[in-house]
C-alpha cells in the first residue's frame, strides 16, 4: 500500500490556501460530531520524522479543546504489559460526540514489538485479529475511525533527522530507536506495508499520504479528515458485524437442569468448605507466581445466591490480589462509550483475580428484554462478547462463568423470606418482583445466551442452587478444578 501514497503537483501557495479553507470547516464539523453523538478516532501513523506530531497539532488548532484529547502512544510500560494488548487502547476511546487524536497508536506498538523481536509471528497474527475486532466493534457502535499513514523516503527521513540533531533545541527528539529505524528502512517498510494491507478494513480504511512536502501533508490530512467525517455523518451508522465463527459447546436448557437431590447436609458443609477454601488459597498463590489472571463471572436468577457464593470464594483469597466488581446499570460516562469499555477497564492484571457480580451479559438479558438497547446492538453483542472473552483468554487469562439456577418456587420462597425479615428487606426491590413476572422471557434469553456464548475457551457452568450450601461448594470446586487443569495443561 505504501507505493500508492496520494500526492499532488499543486504549488505550495495553492495547497496552503486549500488547507486554510478546509481548516475553517473543522470547527463546524466538530459541532456536527457533538450534535450527532458520533465519536471520532483519528489515527496518525507514519515514519519517525514524517510529521505526525505536526499533523496532530495542525488539526487540533481549529478544534474546541473541551471536546478532544490527544494521545501520544509510547511503548507499553511494565504495568501496562501486565494486561492484554488492547486494554490500554480501549481506555483511550472517546465518549459520544468527542474526538481522540492518536499520535501513534496500537499500530506503532504492534510494528515495533514485532520488528524488535519482542513478539513472535504467532502473536503478531493474533494481535492483527485483536485490532480488527476492536475497530469493527467500535464502528458497529457508531464510531468514526480515520487512519492516516505519513510516508517518506529513507533519504528524506535521514535528512530530517540530521536537521533535528544539529539543533540543540530539537536534538532530543531523535532517539536511537529512530536511527535504528532509518538504518533498517527496508525491513520496516516491508512490515509497515504488510500491516497496512492487512488492516485496510472496509469499515476503517487507510489513507497513505506522500509526506515529502509539508504543505501537501497538511492539506491531505485536512482533506481526508473533513471528507471522511462528512461522509460518515451523512451516511449514518452502517453495521458490518459478522460472526467470529467460534465453536460452541452443546449446553442444556435451564428447564433440563435437575435440581432435586442436589443438596449437602449442614453437618458436612463446614468441613468441606474449609477444605476447599484452603485449596483455593493455595491456588491463588500459584496464579500470582505464574502471572495467570483469573476472571470469575456470576450470573443467575435474583436471590439465587450469587453474593453468598462470592463471599465464600473471596474469604479464601489474599485481599491484595483480587477485586470484586458489582455491576449495576451503567452511569452517564459508561453509556457514552462502547458498552464493553467499562469492563475492559476492570479486567485483572497478571496473577490477579477479578470477580464480577453480574457482567457484560446484561446486554443480552435485561437490556434486551426491557428494551434499553437497540435490538441490532443486542444481537451484535453475542459476537462481541465471544471476541472479548477470546481476547482475554488468548492473552493468558482463565475465565469461569457461572449461572446459578433455582426454580420459580424457590425464588418466591426466598423473596418472601427477605420481604418478611427486617434484616433482609434491603435485599429485595420492586425491580426484583417485576423481573419475576417476566420469568419465561428471561429463561428464553438465558437459554439463548448460554447456547451462543459457551465456547471452548470460556464455557458456562450451570450451578444447581436450590440448596445454597451445595451451590457454594460446587462453585468453589469448579474454580479449583478449572484452574488446576489449566495449570497442568500449560505446564506441559
Amino acid at each position: 500500500m505504501l507505493e500508492k501514497a496520494i500526492s499532488s503537483s499543486e504549488k505550495k501557495e495553492v495547497l496552503q490556501e486549500m488547507s486554510k479553507q478546509l481548516s475553517e470547516q473543522l470547527s463546524v464539523l466538530q459541532l456536527r460530531i457533538k450534535e450527532s453523538g458520533r465519536p471520532v478516532i483519528i489515527v496518525i501513523e507514519g515514519w519517525e520524522a514524517s510529521g505526525k506530531g505536526s499533523a496532530a497539532a495542525s488539526l487540533i488548532k481549529y478544534l474546541d479543546p473541551r471536546f478532544f484529547k490527544v494521545y501520544s502512544t509510547e511503548e507499553a510500560n511494565s504495568e501496562e504489559k501486565k494486561y492484554p494488548f488492547m486494554k490500554r487502547h480501549w481506555s483511550t476511546i472517546p465518549e459520544k460526540g468527542r474526538i481522540s487524536v492518536m499520535n501513534k497508536s496500537w499500530y506503532s506498538e504492534l510494528a515495533c514489538s514485532f520488528l524488535e523481536g519482542r513478539i513472535t509471528e504467532e502473536e503478531y497474527d493474533r494481535r492483527i485479529i485483536s485490532i480488527r475486532n476492536f475497530e469493527r466493534q467500535l464502528t458497529d457502535d457508531g464510531y468514526i475511525i480515520i487512519k492516516l499513514f505519513l510516508q517518506i523516503s529513507s533519504s528524506e527521513q535521514k535528512k530530517r533527522m540530521k536537521k533535528l540533531s544539529e539543533n540543540r533545541n530539537t536534538k532530543w527528539r531523535v532517539t536511537e530507536s529512530d536511527r535504528f529505524q532509518n538504518r533498517n528502512y527496508d525491513k520496516y517498510y516491508k512490515t509497515f506495508d504488510d500491516i497496512l494491507s492487512i488492516t485496510d478494513f472496509p469499515f476503517s480504511r487507510w489513507t497513505v499520504i506522500n509526506a515529502q512536502k509539508r504543505a501537501f501533508t497538511k492539506y491531505a490530512v485536512f482533506s481526508t479528515v473533513t471528507g471522511k467525517i462528512n461522509d460518515s455523518i451523512a451516511s449514518g451508522i452502517i453495521t458490518v458485524s459478522s460472526s467470529s465463527g467460534f465453536s460452541l459447546n452443546d449446553m442444556p436448557r435451564l428447564s433440563e437442569t435437575e435440581l432435586s437431590g442436589k443438596v449437602i447436609s449442614p453437618e458436612r458443609y463446614p468441613a468441606l468448605l474449609k477444605k476447599y477454601q484452603k485449596k483455593l488459597s493455595e491456588l491463588h498463590s500459584i496464579l500470582y507466581r505464574k502471572g495467570i489472571p483469573l476472571i470469575l463471572c456470576f450470573e443467575g436468577w435474583d436471590a439465587a445466591g450469587k453474593g453468598g457464593a462470592i463471599k465464600r470464594i473471596s474469604s479464601a483469597l489474599d485481599p491484595r490480589g483480587y477485586e470484586a466488581v458489582p455491576v449495576s446499570a451503567p452511569d452517564r460516562t459508561e453509556l457514552n462509550h462502547h458498552y464493553l469499555w467499562r469492563f475492559w477497564n476492570r479486567v485483572p492484571k497478571k496473577g490477579h483475580i477479578t470477580i464480577f457480580d453480574r457482567t457484560w451479559y446484561g446486554r443480552v438479558m435485561v437490556e434486551k428484554i426491557e428494551g434499553f438497547t437497540d435490538p441490532a446492538r443486542c444481537e451484535a453483542a453475542f459476537s462481541e462478547i465471544n471476541e472479548f472473552e477470546y481476547e482475554l483468554t488468548s492473552s493468558g487469562a482463565v475465565i469461569i462463568k457461572f449461572w446459578l439456577q433455582i426454580d420459580s418456587d424457590e425464588q418466591l420462597r426466598r423473596f418472601e423470606d427477605r420481604q418478611n425479615n427486617p434484616d433482609k428487606q434491603w435485599k429485595i426491590t420492586d425491580e426484583d418482583w417485576r423481573n419475576r413476572e417476566k420469568w419465561h422471557q428471561y429463561e428464553e434469553a438465558v437459554d439463548e445466551m448460554i447456547a451462543r456464548t459457551s465456547t471452548n475457551f470460556a464455557p458456562w457452568h450451570i450451578i444447581e442452587a436450590n440448596d445454597k450450601l451445595y451451590a457454594r461448594l460446587k462453585v468453589i470446586t469448579t474454580v479449583i478444578n478449572t484452574v488446576e487443569n489449566y495449570i497442568i495443561v500449560n505446564d506441559k
